[in-house]
Parts: C-alpha cells; structure tokens; sequence
C-alpha cells in the first residue's frame, strides 16, 4: 500500500482536538506544509496500532504541549478533493474529539509555529475555514449537552 498522500489507495485517518479552557478553545498555527501560517485545531495523522483517542492525546501533546481531560467524539468528516477527471486527489477521513484542558502550558511543538487560546469573539481574526468554525461550534454544543 502506498504512503502517498496524494492520489491514494486508501482515505488517511486524520485526528483533531476542539480543546476548552474556559469559553477559549486551543488553536495552532501551522509550521510546515500543508497549510503553513494557517490556523486551525491541533491534531494530525493516526500511526498504525494505536487507538483514534491515543492519537489525539498524542498529537495534542506533541503539537502544544497540553493535556485534556476526558475526551468525546465531537464528530467524523471526510475530506475528499476530486482532479479535474474525477478522481480522488486527496481523501482524509477527520476525526475529531473535543474535551476540556487537563494539564499543561501551551507551547508550539512539533510542526506548530504558534498556539493560541482564543475567545469565541476572536475567532474571526485566525481566518479559520467553515469547517473548522462549524466544528468548535458543534464541539462546544456536544459538551454543553453531555454536561447538562
């Protein structure tokens, strides 16, 4: 099976983490390609034999230096972008997990440039896609519903 990531044999499992401090919510800056001096939610790929979760608690440390507490689900995409024939270009299945800060200083590691906690009033000046704004949201909701 090949490694490449573009035009694959297979989706490739990507982990993120909607990580809470408060109402802020743990971003990072990407430090290398793709997306360099983007911002968007910590996480990255799953490695052969561990768990969805043990990957998210991984890159969440590696990436900011923090830890959650309990995690849950928040939610599941695929990011699939066609060639102009049609054909599977790249795919990512996303999970995403989202849970409360448990320990830790956040510090860029790994291939961060720059962590921030941020305000749900700041969110727009991080330039975040819909989708990774659609899934704070929805990250925030779960954990209001499964606190009530």
């Amino acid at each position: 099976m090949s490694d490449d990531r573009e035009y694959p044999e297979r989706p490739w499992v990507g982990i993120g983490v909607v990580l809470f401090r408060g109402d802020e919510v743990l971003l990072v800056q990407r430090g290398k390609p793709p997306r360099i001096g983007s911002w968007s939610l910590p996480g990255g790929a799953q490695h052969l034999g561990e768990t969805a979760q043990q990957a998210a608690r991984r890159e969440l440390l590696e990436e900011t230096g923090v830890e959650a507490g309990p995690l849950m689900l928040a939610d599941v995409v695929d990011a699939i972008a066609l060639d102009a024939r049609g054909k599977p270009r790249y795919h990512y299945t996303i999970i995403d997990y989202c849970g409360h800060w448990h320990a830790g200083e956040a510090t860029p590691g790994d291939d961060v440039a720059t962590v921030a906690w941020v305000n749900p009033v700041q969110l727009a000046g991080y330039k975040l896609t819909k989708a990774v704004l659609d899934m704070i949201a929805l990250a925030r909701l779960r954990l209001a519903q499964a606190s009530a």
